[in-house]
């Protein structure tokens, strides 16, 4: 015999003796009908309850007026969500454009001033905006 043959004879030496060779074995086959049965209830349903839930599931299957009421309240209420979200970035923009444009026209007004200042040589008298 080669070393290779005691070795595989000795692994499988190993795990006839092994305890967990049990659980890993194969079932007779009254216990697989017994086992087989239960599980295949507790997994799969009866064919009139299965047919019964494909003819009320399927695509072309007429919805309830249940259904359709609520997935008409759910799009109003994306709708509504969308529209709410839009006017608050619209509102948003809108008043940053408003705050630069005031502070553009601070900058405008302060140059504009600074400038007069600077150009009024005594002669004229100062610009003043209310009497104009």
């Amino acid at each position: 015999m080669s070393w290779t043959h005691a070795a595989l004879l000795a692994v499988l030496l190993a795990l006839s003796l092994s305890q967990e060779t049990d659980a890993a074995a194969v079932p007779d086959a009254k216990d697989t009908a017994k086992d087989s049965r239960g599980s295949l209830n507790s997994v799969f349903m009866q064919e009139a309850d299965a047919s019964d839930f494909f003819r009320r599931r399927t695509r072309r299957g007429v919805k309830s007026q249940d259904e359709l009421d609520a997935e008409q309240r759910q799009v109003l209420l994306a709708d509504q969500r969308k529209r709410q979200y839009h006017e608050e970035n619209m509102k948003e923009h809108e008043h940053y454009a408003e705050e630069e444009n005031d502070e553009q026209d601070e900058r405008s007004r302060e140059s504009t001033e600074q400038w007069r200042q600077f150009h009024n040589d005594g002669m004229y008298p100062p610009y003043d905006r209310q009497a104009v």
